[in-house]
């Protein structure tokens, strides 16, 4: 099979390894791509918004099967000129993208089919949205713009004042564009955080490993939000729990949807928090999460080429992946300044050699003449699998030691969670 790949972060670099290794595949090709991609794939400088010039592409080079990566090309309808074009793709189409791309319909939609999620509000004005701080007045509260931010639009206001500075840079200032021209104000919630994504034909369903992702950009989960500071997979869930989000939450969605008209073939990401109540839906992402993929890939032993194409053609079997009885641990190394502010164009060194054990993923990266540098805020992801995580995560800083670029920021703390819980499991 000739496949295509659209996007050039991390997440795409995992899904072009993963696809190298699978003996059908003859050529594959990523659009846009980066450095590390180009290991195990010939880049195409085709932007993944350039939806006719992929196109065109896939037309000319006979492409067999096209995967989709970021969200924001999910969002304009590639899928659905794809398709158009009698041309397999796997992603949800335009309309069933809105789970993610438009806040304010997931809302709605969750709540109307009695999905466990936070309770919430939308406004339009910031006059509407005042009106919480005189009627409700209940804080800390996450305010979201409702379109897509890149990653930037999810802010926690701790009290009045906080609120309406969001408010006010969100629906006056328009910081965010029009992806912030609705906002959804949220409740709270405490608890810890999992992503559950899942391989949906729009009615038979296949399970990913489950995952934990690292939000914030400080150690103990402090500062702001970013795109990912790393992730370890499988999230460790009780029996209890396991079964919420698969009969109350997941399988609920996808044939809701379903009923709606609105099909949803692709990945379907679940971002939930256990609450001491259940898991509730914080996000639905309609795409690979990243830098969870990086995580979870790694782990995946079945044909994942396979299943999808399965449900891209409407024929999922509900037979499961085959998936590692082992650990993934995931580190993003990030630029100084990130997620706001950040260098590009600094030299990246690789002080020794990785040992064979570790992936490397690039996820913004360039080349400068022969010189790898900076191209991003999120730059690269360090990966290593162990049977215990705890050595995982060991050998992941180990090798990150290795690697050094000016103004190099990561995390030391991921999958500190999971080991608690381990730990907590085996004192029971």
């Amino acid at each position: 099979m000739r496949v295509l790949i659209v996007g050039g972060g991390g997440r795409e670099h995992a899904l072009a390894w993963k696809l190298s290794r699978t003996k059908r595949v003859r050529k594959i090709y990523v659009a846009p791509g980066n450095p590390g991609i180009a290991e195990n794939a010939t880049c195409v400088n085709i932007l993944a918004s350039d939806i006719p010039g992929l196109l065109r592409f896939a037309e000319e080079k006979k492409i067999d099967f096209t995967i989709i990566g970021p969200e924001l090309p999910l969002a304009m309808g590639i899928v659905d000129e794809f398709e158009r074009a009698g041309l397999k793709v796997f992603g949800p189409n335009r309309n069933a993208s809105r789970i993610e791309t438009d806040k304010s319909f997931a809302r709605e939609f969750m709540g109307k089919f009695g999905i466990p999620a936070p309770s919430f509000r939308i406004y339009e004005t910031a006059a509407e949205a005042l009106k919480y701080v005189r009627t409700i007045n209940r804080f800390p509260a996450i305010v979201k713009a409702s379109g897509l931010a890149g990653g930037k639009g999810v802010f926690t206001a701790n009290n009045k004042r906080e609120y309406e500075k969001i408010v006010d840079q969100l629906l006056v200032q328009h910081k965010l564009g029009e992806a912030g021209n609705r906002i959804v104000v949220e409740e709270f919630l405490t608890g810890q955080e999992a992503s559950v994504l899942v391989i949906t034909d729009g009615l038979s369903i296949n399970y990913l490993p489950s995952a934990q992702d690292h939000k914030k950009l400080y150690d103990r989960n402090r500062g702001p939000n970013t795109g990912g500071m790393g992730a370890y997979a499988p999230y460790p869930v009780n029996k209890r729990v396991a079964n919420i989000i698969e009969n109350v939450i997941i399988q609920p969605t996808v044939l809701a949807m379903r009923d709606q008209g609105l099909e949803y073939r692709g990945v379907l990401y679940a971002g939930l928090i256990v609450t001491s109540t259940g898991p509730k839906v914080l996000e639905f992402n309609c795409r690979f999460g990243d830098p969870e993929t990086q995580a979870i890939l790694p782990l995946v032993e079945g044909d994942l080429l396979g299943a999808m194409v399965a449900a891209a053609e409407r024929k999922l079997s509900d037979e499961p992946l085959r998936v590692k009885n082992s650990w993934a641990l995931c580190v993003v190394l990030a630029s100084a300044g990130y997620p706001n502010d950040y260098r590009v164009g600094e030299p990246i060194e690789f002080k020794q050699k990785l040992d064979p054990g570790t992936l490397l993923f690039h996820a913004g990266t360039k080349m400068d003449g022969q010189q790898l540098v900076t191209a991003s805020g999120r730059v690269l992801n360090v990966v290593t699998v162990h049977e215990n995580l705890k050595v995982a995560k060991q050998r992941t800083y180990e090798a990150i030691k290795k690697i050094h670029f000016r103004g190099m920021y990561y995390r030391k703390d991921i999958g500190n969670t999971g080991m608690k819980k381990m730990k907590r499991r085996r004192r029971k």
